[in-house]
């Protein structure tokens, strides 16, 4: 599976993502029938994966985290939220520690 980069096709929705949410990144793949969208935020990242004609494979999910995040579906930080073509993945960011100037 690959994911493909359409972002340029998608302006008005990463758009309105940048304005109404805290998201200071937003990226949109697609993976075949299933449209993937990536956004970061200072806190935590979402990845949201859509697919209008039926269930998203757990061998899609995979590929995706795989590829996006580094990392797997066993996961303990993951918060995964599935319903009938959507499937959510948020994940914290853990803050950056700034030096001290002395």
């Amino acid at each position: 599976m690959k994911l493909i980069d359409v972002t340029n096709s998608y302006a008005t929705l990463v758009s309105k993502q940048l304005e109404n949410t805290d998201a200071r990144f937003v990226s949109v793949y697609s993976l075949g029938k299933t449209l993937v969208i990536h956004s970061t935020a200072d806190t935590h990242i979402d990845v949201v994966l859509v697919n209008k004609t039926r269930d998203i494979k757990d061998l899609e999910l995979n590929a995706v985290l795989e590829e996006l995040l580094h990392t797997t579906v066993d996961n303990p930080e993951l918060e995964i939220i599935r319903t009938h073509g959507v499937i959510e993945v948020e994940i914290p960011v853990k803050p950056k520690k700034t030096k001290k100037i002395s």
